[in-house]
Parts: C-alpha cells; structure tokens; sequence
C-alpha cells in the first residue's frame, strides 16, 4: 500500500467504512497492482458494495460469489437459515425461491443433505451466480417468478420453502444505504406498499407446494411480522415468529398442517 497502510485506511474511515481496517487488507488482497489497489478504493469511497469488489461475500462460513447488480446476503439472514434447518427433516425437497446469489440454498444444501434441491428467481444476472455458487450440490436452479418455473410434480410434496423476498416498502428504497439501493436489483428490494406484496404471494403459493407438515420460513422486520402472520394464516399455514436480538433479525416460520383424520366409525 502507498505510504503505509494507516493512510488508506483513513481515507476508507473518512467515507464511512465502519470495519476499515478490515476492508484495507482485503482491498489489498484483491488488487494485484498498485493502480488496481487505487482503482478498487476509489470504486469503494464512491459507494460501491465491498462484496461487488471482491467478487465474494462470506455467509455462514461460506464464499458466496456475487457481483454488480446482485443482492448481497446479509449477516442477519443466518437466523433463516437456522429458523428452516430446525424445522425440516433429513432427505427433505427444499425451494428457495428470490434465491438471489444462492446463498441460503448453498447453506442449507450442506447442512440438510436434501433429496431435491432447487431455487427460483426472476432476475437473470442473480441465476447465474446461483448456478456458480451451487454448482457442487446437484441442485436445479430455475430462471422466473416465485413457483411458476418449477416441475408441476412437486407440487404438494415440498417439505420447506425459503425465500428471502424483497420486504422493503416502495417508499423506503430510497432511504436504503447507497450500497444497496444504488447497486443491487430493485427487485430484490422492493416489497410493495407495504412491503409484503411479495411475500403474501410467496405464502399463497407455499400453501399449495408444500407436503402436509412442510415448512414455509421467511425473513421479514419486525414492524411487518404481525401483519404477514395474519397473512399465513388466512392460506391455512399456521406461523411461528423466531427472533434473535444480536443479529436484529426476524423470521417466519409457517407449517402447513397435516390432514385432520376423520373419526373412526362402526
């Protein structure tokens, strides 16, 4: 680094990098020259996700590999993860649907060992990262909205659906840190009017996908749980709230109930 490490640190403190140190050593890394190391921070000072620079994101111990235009996994999407790891069993059919870069699939994909794995989404450039980051795992990954690019022969026999749709509401985008609204797909963010629009339908939708005692599990805030667990409910899944405090994070999990056996009779 030119003059030390202490001067471009600052300047990455100055513009706002809260983990500056951090993002230093690792621009560095990256860059194979000088001028690509200056190129990189300036792209970086100017608001660029670091994670787009890099090439990489880190969730839950894993190289996700992202870039210009897609959404970047977020620290506090790991209680998803753990929310849809609790609930589904050995050998299950997982979706991900707004699977984005495939982060959670790819998670999910080492830890459940699931007998069918696919993911879904509408924006083209987020499927071909899906397809680099679960290249390993057998997993199919679709190219359209929600459910709809999925085999009609697992309809009915999906033991858990995960989605991290967008749930931000239209009018918040444009109060969003640069680094999101700025950078990665407006359909990864925007949630409708109240940023549900997505997420009622992906409930709607999961209603019908899951087996009886699969699992729908979502992220959403804290202010919108109530109202998207009214929603569950009114498909016929029956939700659970899951939160964790430390990474500020929320999650809904909705199970579709088994059928009520008839009484037996003489």
């Amino acid at each position: 680094m030119p003059d030390g490490r202490a001067a471009l640190v600052e300047r990455l403190r100055a513009a706002g990098c809260v983990y500056a140190e951090e993002e230093a050593d690792l621009l560095a890394v990256e860059a194979g020259t000088a001028g690509e190391l200056a190129d990189l921070v300036d792209r970086r000072v100017a608001g660029q996700p670091l994670e787009h620079l890099l090439g990489w994101a880190e969730f839950c111990g894993r190289r996700i590999a992202v870039g210009p235009g897609v959404f970047v996994p977020r620290a506090r999407t790991a209680l998803l993860v753990d929310a849809a790891a609790a609930v589904t069993g050995p050998a299950a059919a997982v979706v991900e649907l707004c699977c984005g870069s495939g982060a959670i699939a790819a998670v999910l994909g080492d830890r459940l060992a699931p007998r069918w794995l696919a993911v879904t989404d509408v924006d083209a450039e987020a499927v071909a990262y899906a397809r680099r980051n679960l290249a390993g795992l057998a997993a199919e990954v679709f190219h359209g909205d929600l459910f709809a690019p999925l085999p009609p022969a697992w309809r009915g026999r999906l033991d858990l659906v995960v989605a991290n749709a967008p749930y931000v509401p239209t009018d918040a985008v444009a109060l969003m840190p640069p680094e999101a609204r700025l950078y990665e797909a407006p359909v990864a963010l925007d949630g409708g009017p109240d940023g549900l629009a997505v997420l009622r339908r992906v409930a709607e939708g999961a209603a019908g996908w899951l087996a009886p005692g699969g699992h729908l599990v979502v992220e959403v805030s804290e202010g919108q749980s109530a109202a998207l667990c009214t929603a569950v409910t009114a498909v016929g899944l029956v939700p659970v709230v899951v939160r964790d405090d430390e990474r500020d994070a929320v999650a809904v999990t909705a199970r579709r109930p088994p059928p009520v056996a008839e009484p037996h009779r003489r």
